[in-house]
Protein backbone atom coordinates (compact mmCIF):
# COMPACT_ATOMS: atom_id res chain seq x y z
CA UNK A 1 0.00 0.00 0.00
CA UNK A 2 0.93 3.61 -0.71
CA UNK A 3 1.60 6.57 1.78
CA UNK A 4 -2.22 8.42 2.45
CA UNK A 5 -2.00 11.29 0.04
CA UNK A 6 -4.62 12.75 2.86
CA UNK A 7 -1.72 13.05 5.04
CA UNK A 8 0.70 14.30 2.39
CA UNK A 9 -1.60 16.96 1.49
CA UNK A 10 -2.33 17.84 5.33
CA UNK A 11 1.72 18.24 5.37
CA UNK A 12 1.68 19.97 1.92
CA UNK A 13 -0.68 22.97 3.65
CA UNK A 14 1.35 22.88 6.89
CA UNK A 15 4.63 23.90 4.89
CA UNK A 16 2.91 26.37 2.48
CA UNK A 17 1.44 28.34 5.59
CA UNK A 18 4.95 28.66 6.53
CA UNK A 19 6.38 29.85 3.38
CA UNK A 20 9.19 26.81 3.93
CA UNK A 21 10.72 26.18 0.22
CA UNK A 22 10.06 22.51 0.12
CA UNK A 23 9.79 19.86 -2.57
CA UNK A 24 8.64 15.98 -2.56
CA UNK A 25 10.55 12.77 -3.21
CA UNK A 26 9.46 9.48 -3.16
CA UNK A 27 12.24 7.28 -1.06
CA UNK A 28 12.02 4.83 1.89
CA UNK A 29 8.98 3.41 0.88
CA UNK A 30 6.72 6.77 1.32
CA UNK A 31 6.93 10.45 0.46
CA UNK A 32 9.52 12.85 1.64
CA UNK A 33 9.32 16.13 2.08
CA UNK A 34 12.63 18.01 1.45
CA UNK A 35 13.59 21.37 2.70
CA UNK A 36 17.14 22.91 1.45
CA UNK A 37 18.30 19.77 0.07
CA UNK A 38 17.73 18.05 3.20
CA UNK A 39 15.07 15.23 4.73
CA UNK A 40 12.90 17.38 6.98
CA UNK A 41 9.68 14.80 6.93
CA UNK A 42 7.66 12.20 5.33
CA UNK A 43 4.87 9.73 5.35
CA UNK A 44 5.93 5.76 5.50
CA UNK A 45 3.64 3.51 5.24
CA UNK A 46 4.43 0.35 7.51
CA UNK A 47 2.99 -3.13 6.27
CA UNK A 48 4.19 -4.50 10.02
CA UNK A 49 2.40 -2.43 12.12
CA UNK A 50 -0.58 -2.21 8.88
CA UNK A 51 -0.32 1.82 9.43
CA UNK A 52 0.94 5.24 7.93
CA UNK A 53 3.35 6.88 10.24
CA UNK A 54 5.13 10.24 10.08
CA UNK A 55 8.84 10.32 9.39
CA UNK A 56 9.95 13.28 11.76
CA UNK A 57 13.74 14.54 11.20
CA UNK A 58 14.14 15.99 14.72
CA UNK A 59 18.05 15.80 15.43
CA UNK A 60 18.82 13.93 18.63
CA UNK A 61 18.61 17.16 21.14
CA UNK A 62 14.88 16.89 20.25
CA UNK A 63 14.29 12.99 20.51
CA UNK A 64 14.35 12.38 24.29
CA UNK A 65 11.18 14.78 25.29
CA UNK A 66 9.60 13.96 21.62
CA UNK A 67 9.37 10.57 22.77
CA UNK A 68 7.68 11.46 25.51
CA UNK A 69 4.38 12.40 23.66
CA UNK A 70 1.87 10.46 22.31
CA UNK A 71 2.54 8.32 19.56
CA UNK A 72 5.77 8.72 18.86
CA UNK A 73 8.46 6.37 18.99
CA UNK A 74 12.29 5.52 17.57
CA UNK A 75 12.68 5.49 13.55
CA UNK A 76 13.60 2.07 12.78
CA UNK A 77 13.90 0.11 9.50
CA UNK A 78 16.34 -1.92 10.29
CA UNK A 79 16.35 -3.09 14.00
CA UNK A 80 18.44 0.02 14.34
CA UNK A 81 16.70 2.94 15.06
CA UNK A 82 18.51 5.82 13.21
CA UNK A 83 19.24 8.98 15.76
CA UNK A 84 17.72 12.01 14.98
CA UNK A 85 14.55 10.28 13.36
CA UNK A 86 11.28 9.23 15.01
CA UNK A 87 8.32 7.62 13.82
CA UNK A 88 5.17 9.31 14.78
CA UNK A 89 1.98 7.02 14.83
CA UNK A 90 -1.65 8.50 13.78
CA UNK A 91 -2.95 8.53 17.48
CA UNK A 92 0.45 11.71 17.76
CA UNK A 93 -0.37 13.85 14.75
CA UNK A 94 -4.41 12.89 13.83
CA UNK A 95 -5.38 16.49 14.88
CA UNK A 96 -3.61 19.81 12.98
CA UNK A 97 -2.37 21.49 16.12
CA UNK A 98 -0.60 18.26 16.79
CA UNK A 99 0.83 17.40 13.13
CA UNK A 100 1.77 21.52 13.47
CA UNK A 101 3.75 20.79 16.19
CA UNK A 102 5.92 17.87 14.79
CA UNK A 103 5.96 19.67 11.57
CA UNK A 104 7.70 22.83 13.23
CA UNK A 105 10.27 20.64 15.34
CA UNK A 106 11.42 19.52 11.73
CA UNK A 107 11.88 23.07 10.29
CA UNK A 108 13.39 24.00 13.38
CA UNK A 109 15.96 21.32 12.98
CA UNK A 110 16.15 21.50 9.38
CA UNK A 111 19.19 24.42 9.58
CA UNK A 112 21.19 22.37 11.86
CA UNK A 113 20.53 18.86 9.88
CA UNK A 114 23.64 17.60 7.46
CA UNK A 115 22.78 17.31 3.37
CA UNK A 116 23.55 13.68 2.37
CA UNK A 117 26.20 13.28 0.19
CA UNK A 118 25.55 13.31 -3.67
CA UNK A 119 26.00 9.97 -5.64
Amino acid sequence: MAYNEYIADRIRRIFKERKANFYEKKMMGGLCFMVDDKMCCGIHFSKKKEMDLLMARIGVDATEEAMKKEGCQPMDFTGRPMKGFVFITPDGFDLDKDLEYWIQLCLDFNPLAKRSKKR
